[in-house]
């Protein structure tokens, strides 16, 4: 229904809004908040044994029936499981962290290298005090399909994926004037963590709310990076960006 001017009601508030206020970093803070959330709230629930049920359900319906050592699927759906956890593994990611790091600064992009290296190198070392500090065991119900050393919770896999893909997807749709192109980049990134973190459950080496808290801890981490940079960018760039068409079409 629209009043006298044509207009539809409450246009005229919307306008007001967008106009005085910012809404990708309220919508970006929204977020974070909701991921910290997430991951506090997981973490509380687990310490208190509250997932126990949860977890042991979801890790066994990725097994046989009456045999918990049989993964579900064909044969060769663990070894699959394996190349995509290696998609979160520290040699896949070190390489990527690495090779794009050197191209960004083959660009000259100095403020996207320290941006890239401090969300990658910064989680890392958030993911392994978590662990220290949560120490929670690896799953016990099933064997494990792949080799683990460190503690269980929060899934570093997961969180190091979400991270890093995040960023990425981050960095090259600051470059990007089309916003279905960002939109698939980020998506793009969401699927892969997602595959990490399946695999990670599957293969028997975290239980599931490991990889939720990695999940939430990973995308929290990498909002936060990705705030930093928007803040302390330029502010000519800053412009550049908000100046972009509504409809996310580049001027040619």
């Amino acid at each position: 229904m629209k009043d006298r001017a044509g207009a539809r009601p409450g246009s005229g508030i919307w306008r007001w809004l967008r106009g005085h206020l910012e809404t990708a970093p309220l919508f970006g803070l929204a977020l974070f908040a909701g991921t910290i959330l997430v991951f506090l709230t997981i973490a509380e629930e687990m310490r208190e044994g509250e997932t126990a049920t949860f977890d042991r359900a979801v890790l066994l319906a990725f097994r046989t029936p009456g045999n918990p050592s049989d993964p579900i699927g064909p044969p060769g759906m663990e070894e699959l499981m394996r190349d995509l956890t290696a998609l979160g593994g520290t040699v896949t990611l070190t390489f990527l962290t690495v090779a794009v790091t050197g191209l960004v600064w083959l660009h000259g992009q100095r403020r996207s290298v320290l941006w890239l290296l401090g969300a990658v190198v910064g989680g890392q070392i958030l993911s392994m005090l978590a662990k220290a500090g949560f120490d929670r065991p690896r799953p016990d119900l099933v064997p494990h399909g792949s080799i683990v050393e460190t503690a269980s919770f929060p899934s570093g896999h997961s969180m190091m994926a979400a991270i890093t893909y995040l960023t990425l997807a981050a960095m090259a749709g600051r470059t990007e004037s089309r916003r279905i192109v960002r939109i698939y980049l980020v998506a793009l990134a969401l699927l892969v963590t997602m595959a990490v973190g399946i695999s990670r459950v599957y293969l028997g080496v975290h239980w599931p709310t490991d990889v939720i808290a990695g999940w939430a801890a990973g995308a929290g981490w990498a909002l936060l990076c990705l705030w930093l940079a928007e803040r302390f960018a330029p502010i000519g760039q800053r412009r550049r960006r908000r100046a972009r068409p509504p409809g996310g079409s580049a001027a040619r």
